[in-house]
């Protein structure tokens, strides 16, 4: 489900549900979660690079958890702990993605530092398809970075974004040749690497801290709007 590597200073976490696109399952969730914290809390590791296995970076939610939820079988996510997680790492932390990132796939990426995307790689945010609201502070994250209208029509319209529009847009920094995407996040995460933990910490800590509150506020009004839309108390989405 996670697969854990490291380079000297350097952990490659990747995503490694290739037989559904790594899409998000409340297991899948606890367990990237938990990868971040993990990393975090290890100080032989500066940067961590998040990939996927296979052709895909996620499909964002797995599907079938979802259709759970929206019919009251089960109230179980492990979402919050996975954007808890994502709020938390005070380290670099940079994506690498290999191929195909939608939903949380997607929205996660405005949690990360630096983003690497495959030349083939198309990212999309079904939530008006799927009749739900967005999610992972991207309401408020995404308007920040690409600008109101193109976050207007990435949330509302479900266009797909290519992996040039994304490094126009500013969600991503480099398109890459699909299979050196990992390599050159990488190679990345070494040169960052080479500063003090205690220098790329307080960088990454003072850049945080500038949006915790708006990040926060907007996970609460999201939480909300998907409440009501599924008619129970956002408090059943906690662990």
């Amino acid at each position: 489900m996670i697969r854990i590597s490291d380079d000297a200073a350097v952990r490659t976490i990747t995503l490694d549900r290739p037989e559904v696109l790594n899409a998000f399952d409340t297991a899948l969730y606890r367990a990237a979660g938990a990868a971040l914290e993990e990393a975090r809390a290890d100080d032989e590791v500066k940067v961590v690079v998040i990939t996927g296995a296979g052709r895909a970076f996620s499909a964002g939610q797995d599907l079938a958890e979802l259709e759970r939820i929206a019919s009251g079988e089960s109230y179980e996510s492990g979402f919050p702990a996975l954007l808890d997680a994502l709020g938390a790492f005070d380290k670099p932390l940079i994506a690498a993605v290999n191929g195909v990132a939608v939903g949380i796939g997607f929205t996660m990426l405005a949690h990360c530092d630096l983003v690497f995307v495959a030349q083939s790689a198309r990212m999309r945010t079904p939530f008006g398809e799927l009749g739900v609201p967005p999610e992972a502070a991207s309401s408020w994250l995404f308007p920040q970075r690409v600008g109101w209208q193109r976050a207007a029509h990435i949330l509302m319209a479900n266009a797909w974004v290519s992996s040039e529009q994304a490094v126009e847009y500013g969600i991503a920094l480099e398109r890459v040749p699909d299979d050196e995407v990992v390599g050159r996040a990488q190679a990345e995460a070494a040169a960052i690497a080479r500063a003090p933990l205690a220098a790329l910490r307080a960088i990454k800590t003072t850049m945080l801290d500038g949006q915790r509150e708006q990040v926060a506020a907007a996970r609460r009004r999201e939480d909300r709007a998907f409440a009501v839309t599924f008619g129970f108390d956002p408090a059943v989405l906690d662990d």
